[in-house]
């Protein structure tokens, strides 16, 4: 698995467990909902100060969208 794929996997797995919508993390991080539909789908490689935006939209530390 490639780090972007296991970004957007832990991405994905961490907006259902706070039973957050890809509407509202999009509202809270400040980005298009379609954006981060194309991030959890691996469409998209985000860049740094995005990972950073989302995870602090999902209170966790950044390197936590990296673990494995």
């Amino acid at each position: 698995m490639s780090l972007n794929e296991m970004v957007c996997r832990n991405l994905h797995m961490l907006r259902r467990r706070r039973k957050l919508t890809q509407e509202q993390l999009a509202r809270k991080a400040k980005l298009s909902v379609s954006y981060v539909s194309m991030i959890e789908r691996a469409e998209r490689s985000p860049p740094l100060d995005t990972v950073e935006k989302l995870a602090r939209a999902l209170n966790v530390d950044p390197l936590t969208l990296f673990g494995g």
